[in-house]
């Protein structure tokens, strides 16, 4: 298996520090508010790996942590006059919610920060008896000059990073590279006891504190958004491998590329952010997941209108090669070793989909029932292993194309086909086509085959 590791910037053969526990985990939602398409990139890519690693390993620990202590959600706590839990409940709840309509499995671990207030506190202490940080004005601060390896993983110089960021201006910094690890808060900010008075931690040290303790010292992949290499990435390892006593902290760093919206970045700014539950009314979710995997995962992805209609009728293709194999005998065959390799081959999914259609092809032509059988297991398994295919036939295509709710209902749609087979029967081709047409106008195509009328939601 191959990953392309940002930190040496090539393919790697992937060697788990323990082959009987592979240990990964993803920066996940900081939940403040709804979350967008862009959130869904790292959360469907990585789930994706984590179903590929569980086909090779007998254990793999995925941690995907929810931020839940943050300026941001202080801040919209304080609009709505409530404490900071009723936020982060509320959208931590809709944040399972769109992924689970995604197919994203939940992790192994779900960490909160509240969580791991003790952990924290206990790392900062560790790196301020070892030199690499220090209590200033209430602040705890990470010395980067104390870290050599300061810039390896944004292959950057620090002076270049620091000047390239925005950085802090403060007097009680000893360097204007050194960051945040704690923070005092006011009296109406949200705060916790520490040793260095009532405050919060810096978002850097939450994740490396989350990690050390559900994963142990050394992970074996760290990944998340291309945003996140600098800062967050950078501090993260710095101030793991300095609380470690120069242990590895993770042995390959994985990073998505953007999403682009109609080839241009996706920003407030702009007004061009789509929100996950909103792209959710109008298509079904595994139109959405397919459209975040048609990209290879490094590379940017351009999120438009037709990619995710293109989606929806790649999977009509799919279900429809599954619907016309009919009923087959149950078979134990499996993903094809090529497409197993297109996936362990740094997550190709392109290379897998193209092989996903090959065997929807096949299925289209065979005739044996053995066949059949085989490809149809074949099919679901490999699926299943991109988190496709996980409806029946016959529900995929009674399902709307969106959340509209001024098309008929399947009662309706039989008893109209009723009504088209009597037509056809008294040989009224008229009156057969004005209801298929009448049907296509409001949604729902009729499709006439050797075994019958069929019909699917438009």
């Amino acid at each position: 298996m191959q990953l392309h590791n940002t930190l040496s910037g090539r393919k790697e053969a992937f060697v788990p520090l323990n082959p009987e526990r592979v240990t990964m985990y993803v920066c996940g939602p900081t939940v403040y508010s709804f979350a967008h398409i862009g959130n869904a990139r790292p959360a469907v890519v990585f789930d994706v790996l984590a179903r590929v690693l569980r086909r090779r390993y007998p254990r793999v620990d995925y941690t995907r942590n929810i931020t839940d202590i943050d300026d941001k959600i202080n801040a919209a706590a304080a609009k709505e006059g409530v404490e900071i839990g009723v936020i982060t409940r509320r959208y931590t709840d809709i944040y399972h919610e769109d992924l689970d309509a995604l197919g994203v499995l939940r992790p192994t671990y779900e960490p909160k920060v509240t969580e791991h207030l003790a952990h924290i506190i206990s790392m900062v202490e560790r790196l301020i008896a070892n030199g690499s940080a220090y209590a200033a004005q209430g602040h705890v601060l990470f010395n980067v000059t104390s870290y050599a390896g300061y810039g390896e993983l944004s292959k950057r110089d620090r002076r270049e990073l620091i000047a390239g960021a925005r950085v802090e201006v403060a007097p009680y910094k000893q360097d204007a590279g050194d960051f945040v690890l704690w923070k005092p808060s006011t009296d109406e900010q949200p705060g916790w006891p520490s040793p260095w008075g009532r405050g919060r931690p810096g978002w850097h040290i939450e994740c490396s504190a989350m990690a050390e303790a559900l994963l142990g010292e050394t992970i074996d992949i760290h990944g998340g958004g291309h945003d996140l290499i600098f800062p967050h990435h950078e501090n993260e390892r710095a101030q793991s491998t300095a609380a470690h006593d120069g242990k590895v902290f993770a042995r390959y760093w994985l990073h998505n590329g953007f999403l682009t919206m109609d080839a241009e970045k996706m920003s407030k700014s702009l007004g061009n952010v789509k929100l996950i539950r909103e792209i959710l009314k109008a298509a079904p979710g595994e139109a959405v997941r397919l459209a975040l995997l048609t990209g290879h995962y490094r590379q940017p992805l351009d999120w438009n209108d037709e990619a995710l209609a293109d989606a929806r009728r790649k999977l009509d293709r799919l279900y429809g090669a599954l619907r016309d194999a009919g009923d087959v005998a149950p078979s134990d065959a499996t993903a094809p070793a090529s497409f197993i390799a297109a996936l362990e081959d740094d997550l190709n999914t392109p290379a897998a989909l193209a092989e996903l259609f090959e065997l929807a092809r096949q299925l289209n032509k065979a005739t044996d029932a053995d066949e059949k059988a085989t490809l149809v297991a074949r099919l679901r398994d490999a699926g299943n292993v991109l988190g496709l295919l996980q409806k029946t036939p016959v529900d995929w295509f009674s399902q709307p194309a969106s959340d509209a709710t001024d098309g008929p209902d399947d009662a309706e749609i039989e008893a109209a086909l009723a009504a088209r087979s009597a037509a056809k029967a008294a040989k009224n081709y008229a009156e057969a086509d004005r209801i298929r047409d009448g049907l296509k106008a409001r949604g729902v195509l009729i499709e006439d085959s050797k075994d019958g009328q069929r019909w699917r939601r438009l």
